[in-house]
């Protein structure tokens, strides 16, 4: 059981009944001098979902381009027909397996497909490959490439929310409701918070891993957290914010625990999720920085449209439920900017403000969206103008 949860709130899940005693024992044994297991990760065609699978590998990778592309069944990713299924997966980050541990790793991938009729009728044998539409890092790598001298700085709120088997949240009282907002954000006491073994083990298996995780806190609705990822320059942003959520799902499925990151899990007077996002670039973060960050939110406030589209996997449609002007959230048909405002699209914060330098938060990205795209509005709108 989940250290303060009754057994009855996880007794439908079959991992939570398993005997966490047996494990250790067979993860404990020694494997072959110089074989590692890698555990390639990736997006499926949700466009919000994680897939991974294990190979043995007879050496230690050191950078991604010495690991093998390997390949998997789309069809079963959402991404592809039975017909014309393989879908292959190019390695682009390494990290340390929390889970395995020792040498082992854990391998985030694009995601590719072939261009066009199945591989085996082409005269060659092989088809060329184009990005699958739910690989959004290709592209954001692009931007990323073209903006790197102005020194795109990024960090995250990953904002999200534990249910039990049920899909209702987790400790929630399962013919009715815990009390109203207030004392649950940053709460401290069993009828406070929910399920902190979760996140405890969470943020240290990120730090085990290599992943840029700089906190963590309970969030204003009971069984919502969140924790932030950052600073990160460039394309790292998106490769570890999406590393931390595989950590996430893993660490909660031991638990017997889901981690949904719906924006808006419960309908009515309780917060949504966003994953709020900090942005900078080097003319920021100098000496009179405010000015550049006032002209970034001049070029957001004229493209406030495409980020909404960008912004979340459903391109604005999971945001409506989200962004209504309440719970801390501007509207979605507004643009709206704010020193300390945490209900404007913008917030520049107090600190900054004060210093006359520094960086902005956009507010309006939904807990679920592709980091890639976001980072990619950001740096298409205010530094590349585009």
């Amino acid at each position: 059981m989940v250290h303060g949860m009754p057994n009855s709130t996880l007794e439908a899940s079959p991992n939570a009944a398993l005997n966490k005693t047996i494990l250790p024992k067979y993860m404990d044994l020694p494997i072959p001098e110089g074989k590692i297991q890698a555990m390639y990760v990736w997006v499926d065609g949700t466009g919000e979902n994680v897939r991974a699978k294990t190979r043995t590998l007879d050496f230690i990778p050191k950078d991604p381009s010495d690991l093998p592309i390997w390949n998997y069944d789309g069809s079963s990713c959402y991404q592809a027909e039975g017909g014309n299924s393989d879908m292959y997966l190019y390695p682009v980050a390494i990290f340390n397996d929390p889970f395995r541990r020792g040498n082992n790793k854990l391998v985030l991938c694009d995601t590719y497909k072939a261009n066009g009729k199945p591989a085996g009728i082409h005269q060659n044998g092989i088809s060329s490959l184009r990005p699958e539409d739910t690989n959004k890092r290709h592209s954001c790598l692009k931007a990323m490439e073209a903006a790197k001298d102005h020194e795109p700085w990024f960090g995250i709120e990953q904002e999200y929310t534990l249910l039990d088997m049920d899909l209702r949240p987790l400790g929630w009282p399962k013919n009715g409701f815990p009390g109203p907002q207030g004392p649950y954000y940053c709460g401290v006491g069993a009828n406070k918070v929910y399920a902190r073994d979760i996140v405890e083990a969470h943020y240290r298996a990120c730090l085990y891993a290599g992943v840029n995780i700089a906190g963590s806190n309970a969030e204003v609705m009971p069984a919502q957290w969140e924790y932030q990822v950052g600073p990160c320059e460039g394309i790292s942003i998106g490769d570890q914010l999406w590393m931390s959520r595989f950590i996430l799902h893993r660490v909660a499925e031991e638990f017997g625990v889901v981690a949904t990151l719906d924006p808006k899990p419960m309908p009515g007077d309780w917060n949504g999720a966003g994953a709020h996002t900090n942005f900078s670039t080097k003319a920021m973060r100098d000496e009179n920085g405010i000015i550049e960050i006032e002209k970034a939110i001049d070029k957001l406030s004229r493209n406030h449209l495409r980020h909404i589209q960008a912004y979340d996997p459903k391109g604005g449609k999971d945001n409506e439920r989200r962004l209504t002007g309440r719970h801390e959230t501007s509207s979605i048909h507004d643009f709206s900017a704010g020193v300390a405002n945490r209900g404007a699209s913008i917030r520049i914060p107090r600190g900054c403000a004060e210093q006359k330098k520094g960086y902005l938060e956009d507010r309006r990205p939904s807990s679920n969206c592709d980091p890639y795209s976001v980072c990619e509005a950001l740096v298409r709108t205010c530094i590349l103008n585009e």
